[in-house]
Parts: structure tokens; sequence; C-alpha cells
């Protein structure tokens, strides 16, 4: 691990074994290359981030792209989100557009620049697979925003991708059953890389969620410079507050309406306030009114 420009960088040690691997196959060149293609397919997300004066705090590389790590997660509003997401397989169209170009002009051998735009090309249509963490995972992320609330959109963008990649793993044990072929190993070991992965998010989504609820201020900033309408949310009196916090959507200001069973509104709270009081409450599940008496 090194770290430039603030940013530790790191290879996950999948892409050590895959580095292993080429170099006892005599792979190399095709291996270095294939790192510098990930490389740049960070650095196009770290830049556009950066744009956004967000800190990136970790890039690890794997062999079908990468992770960075934003220290503001979950306040970033969707559209930097999606904007981030892509600029990663957006580095792989130029580079396989001037790979395939130069392979046109003579200028390199051309099944080396075959394998370039090849390997551009493979990187960028993984990548876009609606699977968590991967670059159309954070997309999806991203779309939910909009029809959504906050707490399910994680729950749903982690059960799609824990279902793809169980169809990951099924299609890689499935052509062991081919004459011709055998178990696609490396689609094995990625796709259980993305099962575990999206496992452990799905356990951690309370978690990430109260790292959400704690960087709630932000939203009111950018509500109030944009001069925007607060979203109302009606809720019984007797609905427990942690299903009151859970209706908060990702870029929405909140103002929550307490009613009665009859239709009276009893209280009017400011998100703020029932965010406050969820994060220091020792019983999430207390009713609302009882905190709001």
């Amino acid at each position: 691990m090194i770290k430039w420009k603030g940013i530790r960088w790191s290879v996950h040690p999948l892409f050590v074994l895959v580095m292993i691997g080429s170099v006892m196959t005599g792979y190399f060149a095709e291996l270095f290359t294939l790192f510098l293609i990930v490389l740049v397919h960070e650095i196009g997300h770290v830049v556009v981030a950066r744009s956004f004066d967000l800190t990136v705090r970790e890039v690890k590389l794997l062999p079908f792209g990468g992770v960075a790590e934003i220290e503001d997660a979950g306040s970033i509003p969707a559209g930097q989100d999606a904007l981030i997401a892509i600029a990663g397989p957006l580095q792989n169209v130029w580079m396989g557009l001037a790979a395939w170009g130069c392979g046109q002009l003579g200028w390199w051998d051309p099944e080396w620049a075959a394998y370039v735009w090849q390997a551009n090309l493979m990187i960028a249509l993984f990548n876009l697979l609606p699977i968590y963490p991967l670059d159309g995972g954070k997309l999806l992320q991203a779309a939910f925003s909009y029809g959504f609330n906050y707490y399910s959109m994680m729950k749903w963008t982690s059960r799609i991708s824990i279902v793809l990649s169980f169809l990951m793993i099924g299609y890689a044990l499935s052509t062991a059953f081919r004459p011709d072929a055998g178990i696609q190993l490396n689609l094995l070991v990625v796709g259980l890389f993305l099962l575990l992965t999206n496992w452990t998010y799905y356990r951690n989504i309370p978690y990430l969620f109260v790292r959400f609820l704690m960087h709630r201020d932000r939203v009111a900033v950018r509500t109030i410079a944009r001069g925007a309408l607060a979203r109302p949310i009606i809720v019984n009196l007797k609905q427990p507050i942690i299903g009151v916090v859970r209706l908060l959507w990702r870029e929405q200001y909140h103002l929550i309406y307490l009613m009665e069973l009859e239709g009276r509104i009893v209280k009017v709270v400011p998100e703020k306030e029932v965010v406050d009081r969820y994060l220091t409450e020792r019983d999430p599940n207390r009713a609302v009114i009882e905190l709001f008496q």
C-alpha cells in the first residue's frame, strides 16, 4: 500500500493471485497492461470525485476494476454519485478507441492493439453490471435514490446484487457440464467475491444507515442554499421512531407530520429533531409521539 495525493492506493489480494498466475504462465506483459488499464479507470473516479470537493480515502485495485472509498459517502447527491461511477468506464472508452486507432494506423501490432481495446471493453462492460460495488451497482443506487427512500435503496441494491452474484457463480459452474469447457475459475472467484461483499454490505446496512443520518445536516445546508421546499412525511403517532427515520430520502429535507388515526395533525417536527432523538434514544422502538410530547 502506498499513499499518493493524500489517497491510500492498494492492490487487493485477488489481484495479487492473478499477478502470480500471469507470471507463472508467461503473460506478464498482458497483466501489466491490465494493471495500467485498471489504474486509469480508478483515476477517472478520483478526478471526478475531487472535482466535487469530495475526500477520497482509499483506492483498492482489483482485476476487473477497483473500489474508491469516498469519505462523504451517504451524503453525496445521487447525480454526483452517478457521474463519479460512470467516470471509470468512460476512461476505458477513450483508451479502447486509442488502442484501436493505433492498430488501424499501424503504430501497434494488430494483435496487441486488439488485446488492449478488447481488455478495455471487457472491463467497462463488466463494471457496468448492476452489482454493488461495481460502477453499475452504484449507478443502480443513484437511480433507486429517485424512487425509494435511502433505507429501501440500500436494501434493494444489496438484494439485487446478491441475486446477480449467485447467477454469476451458477454460470461459472454450469460450464463444467459442457464437453468442450470447464469451470470458469476467474468468473467463479469474482462471483464469490461479489457475493461476500454484498452479504457483508447487507448485514452492515443498520450501521451504514446511522452514518447516513449523521451526515443529514449537509442535506439541510444544500436545501437552504437552493431555496427548496421541505418534503412532508406523515406518520402515525404510535409509529416507532426507527420506522420514521427510515422514511428519509437521500436528497430531500423533511418536515415530519404526526397525525392521529382520525386525521388530525398533532405536531409538525423538523427532520433534524427526529434524527437527533433517534441517535440519542436507547429504545428505537418507542412511539414517536412519546419523544415529542
